[in-house]
């Protein structure tokens, strides 16, 4: 048993000295196969802490219902960190942030009666209680109180940069201690007293977390908390991307000066990411800044470890900063390398395990793709709806129980009306409007499409309205966090129309459609048309490769099942996708494109060996 403690001058690991030196990696955004492989380059970088978020949203997508499989296996997780000598820091919420749909909090919190989220609100205490007793009977037998490499929890994420409500914050902690939890607790927030203050905890350790300037703000942390030890669990040394922006990078020197700096400074550290890894399917989230801003599919964070694993300029500039501190303080050094020694041969690790070499991982080009088969997705309806309900209103995603993916809202119109001008209200995020197949525009709220559409008819004429919208993903941080998806109302001047049927199309198992030949597609308007595209490519061995889709506009695709994610070809700047090669098999693969812009003259896609993130 290896239990962590703190005062003003540092942290101590079984009462001997001992410094934090940690890296950011999210299981829940790397494939299993590959847990190993990333550890391992965090390992050997000279970090000997790893760092975690959990994600509520997936681990109970339906309440009541958990999930710790695959790579949710939380447990499988801890046990290869602990195998490799690493010791981590668990940071479970409830509310993440970290750039994933809606903080990581579960869409069906929004219907439940009386719910308020992060505040003292018992429903939701009582939700986050249930959640804590599932997930701590995971994680027990990882505490450090057990023999295991958990030393120290999160008490909620970032809180001061939300609310200000101590008696919430107060419960949360509770619950922790309720549950048993012995490890040491802490809080991290901006580096401010304003957020300092409202999310921070009497008698629990407060860290701060920044990009920059630590001699500033660990002099700020001193004055608000002279007896907790200098720590930054967030060292933010890179940037995550949104749709319709520049691809965000820092230069690596500058990441390493700074880390050195902190740790000469007596200071813990935690990068941020140190691998981020991707947003697969539909779990990134979305900021709000005047206008929707959602993250892309990669979330690389120009860290040292990329998105497919390779090791960046920044990991051996780091590397050597990290080398040169143990060099420099051979105590700590000692007692890091004992504890992690200790660790590892508790989990079966050995030393031959770390005596691994690590590098980039094979990458390959397995060429163009083409089409073959196709499906309209208004055809098929029936086939990809989970959800379907009619009311006089069309409903939001979270009213229908439905978390990620497409809504489809469908109703008739009866003349006679003068043409006037249609109105779809509270888009979140991206409506398509279709009258009779005819594309009649795009509305979104991410200041990009607000197409002035009009419609009129004549007497006795009926016509037939599609709105296709798609959750782009929900915001995840600040006042927007209650993101609802969907439409509002749908008007004709000044005149509601009333009478909807609202599906939900999941997207979750694409092949369900019927797909025909594709010599026989050719609808005049197939340009607009929201359309499945199904193809097969060969694979002799399988290597990671990165998908481009040229002829594409908007969409997702999935390789023998699985959603890797969203395109955004009109706005950039990530242009392609990350394909694991655990994802792909020896011979026949299978692609499906769901398209909802149309696409241009060609419809092939092509597997190339290099990553274009813009």
């Amino acid at each position: 048993m290896m239990r962590l403690s703190c005062d003003a001058d540092g942290f101590c690991l079984d009462g001997k000295p001992f410094r934090i030196v940690s890296g950011t990696v999210n299981y829940f955004r790397v494939l299993p196969e590959y847990w190993e492989d990333r550890l391992l380059k965090l390992k050997k970088c000279g970090m000997n802490t790893l760092e975690t978020y959990t994600c509520w949203n997936l681990h109970e997508r339906k309440e009541g219902v958990f999930d710790f499989s695959g790579t949710l296996d939380l447990a499988k997780y801890l046990e290869t960190a602990a195998r490799l000598g690493l010791f981590v820091i668990l940071r479970p919420g409830p509310y993440v942030c970290g750039e994933w749909d809606k903080g990581g909090l579960p869409v069906w919190l929004e219907n439940v009666p009386g719910m308020r989220i992060r505040c003292f609100n018992e429903p939701f205490l009582e939700k986050v209680r249930a959640y804590y007793t599932k997930l701590f009977e995971v994680v027990r037998p990882f505490f450090s109180e057990n023999g295991g490499p958990v030393i120290m929890l999160q008490v909620e994420n970032e809180y001061g940069s939300f609310g200000d409500d101590r008696k919430y914050m107060e419960a949360v902690k509770q619950i922790y201690l309720d549950l048993g939890i012995h490890e040491l607790l802490f809080t991290s927030d901006g580096p401010g007293y304003f957020m300092l203050s409202g999310g921070s905890l009497p008698d629990t350790l407060a860290t701060v977390n920044f990009g920059s300037n630590p001699k500033d703000n660990f002099l700020l942390l001193k004055k608000f908390r002279p007896e907790s030890p200098l720590m930054c669990t967030e060292y933010w040394n890179g940037w995550f991307d949104h749709w319709g922006e520049e691809h965000h990078k820092r230069d690596s020197a500058d990441t390493a000066d700074v880390l050195k700096e902190m740790l000469d400074m007596n200071a813990n550290v935690n990068m941020y990411m140190f691998h981020g890894g991707t947003n697969f399917g539909f779990n990134n989230g979305a900021n709000f800044d005047k206008v929707y801003q959602p993250t892309v599919t990669s979330y690389d964070y120009n860290c040292p470890v990329s998105e497919c694993g390779d090791l960046t300029e920044k990991y051996h500039a780091v590397k050597k900063v990290v080398q040169d501190f143990w060099k420099g303080n051979p105590e700590l050094r000692e007692t890091s390398e004992n504890a992690s020694t200790a660790l590892m041969q508790r989990f079966g690790g050995t030393p031959d395990t770390l005596d691994r070499e690590v590098g980039d991982l094979p990458k390959k080009a397995y060429g163009k793709v083409r089409f073959t088969e196709y499906a309209e997705l208004f055809d098929n309806l029936d086939a990809l709806t989970s959800v379907k309900r009619t009311e006089a209103e069309p409903l939001t995603m979270e009213e229908t129980g439905a978390d990620f993916g497409y809504m489809v809202y469908e109703t008739d119109f009866t003349g006679p009306f003068e043409t006037l001008e249609l109105t779809v209200e509270n888009v979140n995020d991206r409506a398509h409007v279709f009258v009779d197949d005819f594309p009649l525009g795009i509305k979104d709220n991410m200041g990009k499409r607000n197409d002035r559409m009009n419609f009129g008819l004549e007497a006795g004429d009926t016509a037939h309205m599609i709105i296709l919208l798609e959750n782009m993903g929900r915001v995840n941080y600040g006042g927007h966090i209650r993101d609802k998806k969907g439409i509002g109302g749908v008007r004709i001047a000044n005149r509601y129309h009333f009478g909807w049927t609202t599906r939900h199309i999941p997207m979750d198992k694409p092949e369900k459609a019927d797909f025909k030949d594709i010599k026989c597609y050719d609808k005049d308007d197939a340009e607009f048309t929201p359309v499945l595209y199904k193809g097969v490519f060969d694979v002799d061995k399988a290597a990671d490769t990165f998908l481009k889709t040229p002829g594409f506009h908007s969409g997702c695709v999935f390789i023998n099942g699985f959603n890797i994610g969203r395109y955004r070809n009109d706005l950039g700047p990530q242009k392609t996708l990350y394909v694991p090669a655990p994802l792909l098999k020896e011979g026949k693969n299978e692609i499906i494109i769901f398209e909802t812009d149309g696409i241009e003259e060609g419809r092939t896609a092509e597997f190339v060996d290099r990553e274009d993130l813009g």
